[in-house]
């Protein structure tokens, strides 16, 4: 590529936007006893490659959907690569409430962000509000937080159903890396074992 040009990812020609609605899957929690749903979707308003997606027209369709909570796993540098650096001020403006857990792409959270993550999901469903999470493709970092929170809210619940159950939802990329995958096997264990130590701490600070 000479100096001075710029491949197909970055330019912004005018008019090329997807008015397509934004595909948002429903996980319905009632396989951990829970009435409400958990929505997923890809990145809103992304420009980005091939894909040419409206933001405004993308948080419209979120909030007709009802959305009042919306988890975001990219990080600030992703929002600008993938041409939406405005985007948690945007949901703002809507009225939607942000939650900004970022975590790299690929990857998984550490243990004290992903317990944060699944409390405040928690929150929001228990207070009834329509929820959704969203990294870029929706797939592999949502999924495993989907997954996670399938394990967390059910004793019975297994990480190869909880992943059975992500792919029949978004497709088989859902769980995408080996990090993910062994993360989530080895979740309820290390989850479990941390809220035992947190327990630990909190009876030493009490006792003081």
């Amino acid at each position: 590529m000479k100096l001075g040009e710029f491949d197909s990812s970055d330019e912004e020609e005018a008019g090329e936007e997807e008015h397509t609605p934004l595909q948002i899957s429903w996980l319905s929690l009632s396989v951990v006893e829970c009435s409400q749903f958990l929505g997923i979707c890809s990145l809103p308003g992304c420009r980005f490659k091939d894909v040419r997606r409206n933001l405004e027209k993308d948080v419209g369709d979120l909030c007709a959907e009802g959305v009042e909570d919306v988890f975001v796993f990219c990080t600030r540098a992703e929002l600008v690569h993938y041409r939406v650096p405005c985007l948690l001020e945007c949901y703002a403006q809507h009225g939607l409430r942000v939650h900004h857990l970022p975590f790299p792409d690929g990857g998984t959270p550490d243990l004290p962000q992903c317990c944060q993550i699944l409390d405040e999901l928690q929150v929001s469903l228990q207070n009834q509000r329509k929820t959704l999470i969203h990294c870029y493709g929706g797939l592999g970092r949502s999924g495993l937080i989907a997954a996670c929170l399938l394990l967390h809210l059910s004793g019975s619940m297994t990480p190869s159903k909880a992943i059975e159950i992500l792919r029949e939802l978004r497709g088989s990329r859902a769980i995408q890396t080996v990090k993910q995958y062994n993360f989530l096997h080895e979740f309820q264990e290390k989850f479990a074992a941390y809220q035992e130590t947190k327990g630990k701490v909190l009876e030493r600070s009490v006792s003081r």
